[in-house]
């Protein structure tokens, strides 16, 4: 008597032995049920007693590549929170809401960034010497020859003027000139004028600039410094000409090549 399985015009039955070697096609026109092995990454597929509907289910090969980016996500987010962790207990910046007259009439406050490693003035400048030069600081009338970068520090980071080093694509600075403005004259912006205050030849400070001693008007046309290139000038102007919520703060590093007395 012949099994059940092989009762023509049965079906074959759906759950079948996975390791059963591959055996022959069976001749043309034959109800003959064949048991055929599955490959290691394919589906299974079953029936739920009760209903019709098929259930797949993950082989093992997708699972463990699944597995494999879990592994490699956890620890990408355990140093995420550990270097936020960080900053807090080091206290790295202090944030406080501050009035700003430049940001006045846009319906919104400002979050003003406070260093504890860097010196305040009284008008919101922010400062930290890198380098510490020789010699005599400039005086009002005198002409100081500088190098700078910059940088929308408020604003994803983004530099527009290299200091007189490659930084890549339309940004490399090292064949331009220097420049050059004299103390007290009001050709630079206010924090320009007021970074001068001692330092000498050879150093090199770094200031934050708060929108109120920036760039009047939001121009960069009005006062230096200019970005040399046009992919810096465009850099600085999207972000002092939006309206939206841009952080207009700017960093800059300033190195003292030279003084030029007055005459």
């Amino acid at each position: 008597m012949s099994s059940p399985a092989c009762r023509p015009g049965l079906p074959a039955p759906r759950r079948q032995a996975p390791l059963l070697p591959r055996l022959a096609a069976p001749p043309s026109g034959s109800k003959r049920a064949v048991h055929r092995t599955r490959p290691a990454h394919s589906t299974f597929e079953f029936s739920s007693p009760g209903h019709r509907r098929r259930t797949r289910v993950i082989s093992s090969c997708h699972g463990g590549l699944v597995e494999r980016r879990r592994l490699l996500l956890i620890p990408a987010i355990s140093l995420t929170i550990g270097s936020l962790q960080y900053s807090l207990e080091k206290g790295a910046a202090k944030a406080e809401f501050t009035d700003m007259p430049a940001l006045r009439g846009k319906d919104y406050g400002k979050t003003k960034m406070s260093y504890p490693d860097y010196t305040e003035t009284e008008s919101g400048l922010q400062y930290k010497d890198l380098r510490v030069g020789e010699g005599p600081s400039p005086k009002k009338g005198e002409t100081v020859v500088i190098d700078w970068d910059g940088y929308t520090i408020g604003y994803y980071g983004r530099i527009f003027e290299a200091r007189n080093k490659t930084k890549g694509g339309s940004f490399e600075g090292g064949d331009k000139e220097f420049f050059k403005f004299k103390v007290g004259s009001g050709q630079v912006i206010p924090a320009f004028e007021e970074a001068m205050t001692g330092m000498r030849p050879g150093g090199v400070r770094r200031i934050i600039v708060p929108p109120d001693i920036g760039y009047p008007d939001n121009d960069l046309n009005k006062l230096g410094p200019k970005p040399t290139t046009f992919s810096g000038q465009r850099a600085l102007d999207f972000v002092l000409r939006n309206q939206g919520l841009i952080d207009k703060t700017l960093l800059f590093d300033i190195e003292l090549i030279r003084i030029i007395p007055s005459q």
